[in-house]
C-alpha cells in the first residue's frame, strides 16, 4: 500500500512538473486579433493609405530596430499578449506577403490602423474594415484546413484566444462626419451595438474564447489635447472621453448578456480605467511624460509626420506613455497588458 502511494505521488509530481514547463496557457494554441492600429503589426504596409508607419523612427526599440508597420517604438499589444500566452514574442500580420503556412499556426492579426466598427471609418482612411477582417479570417481558417487538416482548424476555433480592439478612430474622427445623423450618445451606442454584432458574427464562424477591449480615454491622447484641450492647458477632450465612457457603458452589459446566451466565453476587457490612471498619474507607473509623444515634438506627429528627419524625437521612449501623438509606447502597452491579462486571462485558460 505504501509503495502504491509513493508511486501515485511520483506520478503527480511528474504531471505537475510537465504542466509547469508547458506553462499555464498550453491549452491556447493561437492568438487571433481583429481591430485597429493598437493591434496592427504591418497589415497597412501594402495598402494605398496614408496611415502607414513602416519607416523610422517607428520601430526604433523593436527587435533589430526594424520599422515593421507597428504604430509604436516597439512591440504592440498583439505581440505582448502572444508572448504572455507563451506562443511567440511577435504576432505576424496576416497581410504579410512572406507568410508561410506554418507561420499561421500560432495566430495572426488582421488589425488595420485607422479602421473602426463604423464601415465609414475604414472607407475614409482606405484601410481594412473590421468586417472585411472577418472575410480574411474565413480565408485563414480555410488555409489551416488545407495545410493542416480539419482537426487542427477545429482546435484553433475551439481553444484560441480571439481579441477585438476598435472604436478609437470612430469616436475621434468619423463622428464628425456622422454628426448630422447621430448625437454623441446615439453614435457611441451605435458603435457598441456594432461591436456586439461583430462578436456574434465571429462566434458564428466558430470562435469560442473572445475578449473585447473597451474604448480608451481617446480624448487624452496628445493630438486631442493639442487640437481641443486649449492652447496653454492642453487638457483632455472631455466630450470625447464621455463618448468613450458611453460606448463602454453600453458595451459591457451587452457582452455580459452575450456571454450568458452563447456557448464559450465572451469577455469585456476594461482598458479605459487603467490607461486613464496612467495618464493622470504617470509617476506611479514609472513614466515622466504623459501629455506629449516621444516622436517629434509629440503634439501632432503621427504616421508620415513622425519621421526620421525630425530632430526632436526623444532618445528615451520608455519615459513616455505615448510614442507619437496617438499611440502608446511599448513600455506603456506592457504595463496595460500585464495588468489586464493578469485579471482576465485565467477566465480563458
Amino acid at each position: 500500500m505504501k509503495l502504491h502511494m509513493l508511486w501515485l505521488v511520483f506520478v503527480l509530481i511528474v504531471v505537475e512538473t510537465n504542466a509547469t514547463k508547458q506553462g499555464k496557457n498550453a491549452t491556447i494554441p493561437a492568438l487571433i486579433v481583429f481591430g485597429d492600429s493598437i493591434m496592427d503589426t504591418g497589415n497597412n504596409n501594402n495598402l494605398p493609405t496614408l496611415l502607414k508607419c513602416n519607416f523610422p523612427p517607428y520601430g526604433k526599440d523593436f527587435i533589430s530596430g526594424l520599422a515593421t508597420g507597428r504604430f509604436s517604438d516597439g512591440r504592440v499589444p498583439s505581440d505582448l499578449i502572444a508572448e504572455k500566452l507563451g506562443l511567440a514574442k511577435t504576432l505576424p500580420a496576416y497581410m504579410n506577403r512572406n507568410l508561410k503556412p506554418k507561420d499561421l499556426l500560432k495566430g495572426v492579426t488582421f488589425a488595420s490602423g485607422g479602421t473602426g466598427y463604423d464601415p465609414l471609418t475604414a472607407k475614409i482612411m482606405s484601410v481594412i474594415s473590421v468586417w472585411d477582417q472577418l472575410t480574411y479570417f474565413k480565408e485563414y481558417i480555410s488555409k489551416i484546413k488545407k495545410n493542416f487538416g480539419e482537426e487542427k482548424a477545429q482546435n484553433i476555433l475551439d481553444n484560441s484566444f480571439f481579441v477585438v480592439v476598435s472604436s478609437s478612430n470612430d469616436l475621434a474622427h468619423t463622428y464628425l462626419a456622422q454628426s448630422h445623423r447621430y448625437d454623441r450618445t446615439s453614435y457611441a451606442n451605435f458603435l457598441a451595438d456594432s461591436a456586439v454584432k461583430f462578436v456574434r458574427e465571429l462566434h458564428k464562424l466558430g470562435a469560442r474564447k473572445i475578449g473585447v477591449f473597451s474604448a480608451v480615454p481617446v480624448g487624452c491622447v496628445p493630438l486631442q489635447r493639442t487640437v481641443f484641450g486649449g492652447i496653454f492647458t492642453r487638457g483632455c477632450n472631455k466630450p470625447l472621453n464621455n463618448m468613450a465612457k458611453q460606448f463602454n457603458s453600453r458595451l459591457s452589459p451587452a457582452l455580459d448578456s452575450l456571454d450568458k446566451e452563447l456557448d464559450g466565453i465572451i469577455l469585456y476587457i476594461d482598458v479605459y480605467d487603467t490607461l486613464f490612471d496612467m495618464i493622470q498619474h504617470p509617476k506611479r507607473y514609472g513614466f515622466v511624460v504623459a501629455d506629449r509623444g516621444c516622436c517629434g515634438i509629440g503634439s501632432l506627429a503621427i504616421s508620415y509626420m513622425c519621421n526620421s528627419l525630425n530632430p526632436f524625437t526623444c532618445s528615451n521612449s520608455s519615459a513616455y506613455i505615448f510614442w507619437d501623438s496617438y499611440h502608446p509606447t511599448e513600455r506603456a502597452y506592457q504595463v496595460i497588458v500585464d495588468k489586464l491579462l493578469d485579471k482576465y486571462l485565467s477566465k480563458v485558460i
